[in-house]
């Protein structure tokens, strides 16, 4: 019994943490702590040396990442490109079923060599053996469901490339935050992507990232008043009605 006068203190400490940010503004992520931060200050392997000729120092025109014309999409760890999500999903499903059955079964012997009149007489009063047997049933069952959905998002989101696999493919990581008043809205991607989806001007759409994994919401004074309070989520849990 004496567990019980313990149960307060416990839902008391577990909103401790809300308390202290009354009044405040909800903190940023730091962004040193990031794997994208870590994945930048992480040295890549080194480049592979090619052959120059005495004539591509005064060409505009050559193989290396930093001339006029090269090739500036992120291909190494710590290269940031930019992920384009435009989503415009939307589903309805519509199903409807009906089903419908009946019977009636009617069985009797009204003559066979007068044995049924001669049974009828001591039958009791009412019962004929012309109607010994009468059944009858029927069933009905229907069915109606639908689901209807429609998402739309449009975003830009930086990334980072985290690390190269052996076969090529890049895992790529971005984070957004922007803080509004008392509420932070966040972006999160992640996903691996082929070097050859990235277009010229160094952006991927998300359809082309596999394992793509998209999260947008917030935390904040608003976000907080859209979630039940910590007791009724644990009544939610425990009551069995």
């Amino acid at each position: 019994m004496r567990s019980f006068y313990f149960i307060p203190f416990v839902i008391l400490a577990s909103g401790c943490s809300d308390l202290s940010e009354v009044g405040r503004l909800p903190e940023f992520t730091p962004v040193t702590t990031s794997a994208e931060t870590a994945a930048m200050l992480t040295p890549p392997l080194p480049e592979r040396i090619e052959e120059t000729t005495p004539l591509d120092g005064a060409s505009l025109w050559n193989a290396s990442r930093q001339s006029l014309l090269g090739d500036r999409r992120a291909i190494e760890r710590g290269d940031i490109l930019t992920v384009v999500i435009e989503i415009d999903d939307s589903a309805e499903f519509s199903n409807t079923s009906s089903r419908g059955r009946s019977g009636t079964e009617t069985a009797g012997i009204p003559s066979l060599l007068g044995i049924p009149q001669r049974i009828n007489a001591t039958l009791p009063e009412g019962a004929s053996m012309s109607e010994m047997i009468s059944a009858s049933g029927s069933s009905t069952s229907s069915g109606n469901g639908s689901v209807s959905r429609n998402e739309k998002l449009e975003l830009m989101v930086a990334a980072t490339i985290l690390d190269v696999l052996p076969n090529g493919v890049l895992h790529i990581q971005g984070s957004q935050e922007v803080r509004v008043n008392f509420e932070i809205r966040e972006l999160l991607v992640e996903g691996y992507v082929r070097p050859e989806d990235i277009s010229r001007q160094n952006e991927i759409t998300y359809e082309k990232i596999a394992s793509a994994r998209i999260s947008y919401g917030g935390r904040g004074q608003i976000t907080q008043m859209q979630q039940p309070r910590y007791g009724q989520q644990i009544a939610d849990i425990v009551l069995p009605f």
